[in-house]
């Protein structure tokens, strides 16, 4: 599958990444396809739920991967492919040579944590026993943009709750914080940092 093919499996995995975004999570979708007897067919979705699922391990790839296991009976999947909408973290891609994919395509690539050359190669990787096929950068500037309006809708979200809480409030914050916020709190009486 390549070019057009490609595209439309990867704006499917866009659909996907918008149901995260919907319920919180950061927006990664990923679409599991092979070939059928009556050409190719979807096997396999899923999206971002590591926050939902209370799971670190419920990336994208992770959940479309355990559907696909499921739903085939087999935990090996050779005949499949994967399209994702963010370059795979290294848990993702050695998820995807175990279960033997056949070829993995992704969208954006992650200067932070891609296993598929941006940070480490992985597939690559000869002392590896498979080697998945990858393609890299498939609607990456949509999959990218998509990642960022996210994450500058996540910033300025905080932005507002920190500008409308006062010093007054800061003092009685709870003694708990909502599931999935971070808040640093900077004490009074705290030392200030060395100069240099």
């Amino acid at each position: 599958m390549s070019g057009g093919n490609d595209e439309a499996a990867m704006r499917l995995a866009i659909d996907q990444a918008r149901n995260a975004w919907l319920v919180g999570e950061v927006p990664v979708g990923a679409v599991i396809v092979r070939e059928g007897p009556n050409g190719r067919q979807i096997v396999a979705t899923g999206y971002n739920r590591p926050i939902t699922e209370h799971d670190p391990t419920a990336h994208a790839e992770i959940v479309a991967l355990r559907h696909a296991a499921t739903l085939l009976a087999n935990y090996r999947l050779p005949e499949c492919e994967l399209y994702v909408t963010l370059e795979p973290c290294a848990m993702c891609a050695m998820a995807l040579m175990h279960a033997r994919f056949k070829r993995v395509v992704f969208g954006a690539f992650d200067p932070k944590t891609g296993a598929a050359g941006s940070v480490v190669d992985l597939f690559a990787n000869p002392k590896l026993n498979h080697h998945t096929e990858v393609a890299g950068g498939v609607l990456g500037d949509e999959c990218g943009a998509l990642l960022r309006e996210f994450f500058a809708e996540r910033r300025e979200q905080y932005r507002q709750r920190r500008g409308e809480r006062s010093a007054e409030d800061i003092g009685d914050a709870p003694d708990t914080i909502p599931a999935g916020e971070a808040i640093e709190l900077e004490h009074p009486d705290a030392p200030s940092p060395p100069s240099s």
